[in-house]
């Protein structure tokens, strides 16, 4: 009798499976990068009200007010990526999906930065942008762990 009680509990027993051990050592350093870098692009939108230059740059955007389109678009991508981050960070059941979002909405940006910003302004020179060198194995990573992270595979 006391066998099966003790079978009963040992579900109870088992230790918590972290979700962060699915995540390399890059991924984890980059996580704290865009959760301070979300901070950042938020305080903009306060710092921007007491001073007139505020200089905000993502993926080859860049701007000087945070009060514009490109501004806002700016704080909103920062935004994104930061919550991204916390999601994995934290260990959130929905992170493998808001991180997917957000690697595919950074090479959409990348490679628009590349090919569309370029004649948009004038100069024709298509730069590379070496963040999407990042953005590719992220998403490869993240789109490798997804089964894992969404049923809570021991490691």
């Amino acid at each position: 009798m006391n066998q099966e009680l003790e079978s009963k509990f040992d579900e109870f027993d088992k230790p918590e499976i972290i979700r962060r051990k699915l995540l390399p050592w890059w991924i984890k350093t980059f996580c704290w990068i865009f959760m301070l870098l979300a901070v950042c692009g938020l305080a903009s939108l306060i710092g921007n009200a007491f001073t007139d230059n505020v200089s905000l740059s993502l993926y080859g955007f860049s701007s000087n007010t945070a009060y514009s389109g490109v501004g806002i678009f700016i704080i909103a991508v920062m935004t994104l990526k930061g919550f991204a981050a916390y999601s994995l960070w934290f260990e959130k059941p929905n992170a493998i999906i808001i991180a997917k979002i957000d690697a595919i909405v950074g090479i959409v940006i990348c490679i628009a930065s590349m090919f569309v910003l370029p004649f948009t302004s004038g100069d024709g020179h298509i730069p590379i942008r070496l963040e999407i060198l990042l953005l590719i194995p992220y998403y490869i990573k993240i789109n490798k762990i997804e089964y894992e992270w969404d049923n809570l595979e021991s490691l």
